[in-house]
């Protein structure tokens, strides 16, 4: 059981006995002592769950809270639930750099984690202890967010990875509740935005537009939803032309702004169908641009050393780089073809919505085009692309005319 020490006064004691001095109503009388008037005049000490000796002060004429702080200790201790003060007195800097190094990411999303935490977290919270941060603090960074022009699925993302943080620090007992998810705090959300995909023309337009060495990279896209790194790290090996498959097994990605090879996203590798008029045009492309070896480190720049015949390289021979290509093909190419550019709409990944839309309309399952994308969860692709799937009330009409329609009977009779 804990107590509380009055660091200002002590029990008087008669010179002679040695016994405690009582005043007339019985009770003792009271002596300064050297430290009366120094710091906070009360002291509780306690005893936590593991035995070490605890202490925390309080001010003179504050009795009262160092009492009810010591059974509130005692209960915790008790009902199990004890958490150290001091547990929370560490930085977010400090505690977010060690939970960001912790953490089973690819390497890649590790960067751009610890990136995104530099620039838009710690200016704000970074200096904050993790006990010092409140649900005021989480509004206030997030409207600081807003005023600075960040979109909502940014500020989502950024959300996300202070919300984890602190919900580490729940774990690791440093905070006792996570402020991110206070009912007077609003989570960032996008609206959200539905897919247009691109018509076959403007598909074809682009085509013609790229530099002869990228056509097939329209293909690839387009063709089999290949995303842009998984097409850069497309090999001669994967492509099966007599079973009619391709093995998405491989992507390129910068970490650290240094090439590597790596699993697609997630670590799904899949089989996607090859379309007759792409595997003509694979052959065609091969032809002209032999495959090129290119050997580069697995995963991040210190991995083993992994060597691939790619089909898409530049024309340094060197494997094709996003930024450079973004830049110096793609961009230059819907320009050519008269496409007015949208940001975040209109970059490589419209092949692969194209794709998706293509194959919705030719009545493909929801599942099996889950599979092909490499999505880890057909729900996400279901809602993604509900609003491409062909409109089902023609065939709704066609299967009760079928039931009900000349010669199948009457209606049955309304209840």
């Amino acid at each position: 059981m804990g107590h509380i020490q009055d660091r200002w006064y002590r029990p008087a004691q008669d010179s002679e006995t040695g016994k405690p001095l009582l005043n007339a109503q019985g009770k003792p009388v009271l002596e300064k002592t050297e430290l009366f008037g120094k710091g906070l005049r009360y002291k509780v000490r306690y005893l936590d769950p593991v035995g070490n000796e605890r202490s925390k002060s309080f001010p003179d004429k504050k009795k009262r809270l160092a009492e009810d702080f010591m059974h509130k200790v005692e209960d915790e201790k008790n009902r199990g639930s004890y958490l150290d003060p001091k547990a929370g007195k560490v930085v977010l800097r400090e505690y977010a750099q060690r939970w960001v190094a912790s953490q089973s990411f690819e390497e890649s999303t590790r960067e751009l984690t610890a990136y995104r935490m530099r620039l838009h977290i710690y200016p704000h919270l970074g200096d904050k202890f993790l006990d010092g941060i409140t649900a005021s603090d989480v509004r206030e960074w997030d409207r600081k967010l807003q005023d600075k022009g960040l979109a909502a699925s940014y500020r989502e993302v950024l959300f996300a990875h202070l919300q984890s943080v602190l919900n580490a620090a729940v774990d690791d007992e440093k905070i006792r509740k996570n402020p991110c998810n206070a009912a007077s705090v609003r989570k960032p959300k996008a609206e959200a935005r539905k897919i247009i995909p691109w018509t076959a023309e403007r598909v074809h337009a682009v085509h013609e537009a790229m530099a002869e060495r990228y056509k097939v990279t329209v293909l690839l896209g387009a063709g089999l939803g290949l995303r842009q790194g998984e097409v850069f790290g497309l090999a001669v090996d994967d492509v099966d032309f007599d079973g009619g498959e391709v093995h998405v097994q491989r992507q390129v990605k910068l970490v650290g702004n240094k090439p590597c090879f790596a699993p697609p996203k997630r670590n799904k590798t899949r089989d996607v169908p090859l379309p007759d008029s792409v595997g003509k045009a694979l052959v065609d492309h091969m032809a002209q641009f032999p495959p090129l070896s290119v050997t580069l480190p697995w995963k991040h720049p210190g991995g083993e050393l992994v060597t691939a015949r790619l089909l898409v390289y530049s024309r340094e021979r060197t494997q094709a780089w996003r930024p450079v290509f973004n830049q110096w093909t793609w961009a230059p190419a819907l320009k050519k073809a008269g496409v007015e550019r949208v940001p975040r709409v209109d970059g490589f990944h419209a092949l692969r919505h194209f794709y998706a839309s293509t194959l919705l309309d030719a009545g493909e399952t929801v599942a099996a085009l889950a599979s092909y994308l490499g999505h880890a969860d057909p729900g996400f692709t279901l809602r993604t692309y509900t609003h491409l799937m062909p409109s089902s009330k023609e065939r709704t009409r066609r299967a009760v005319d079928g039931v009900f329609g000349p010669g199948r009977g009457d209606l049955p009779a309304a209840a």
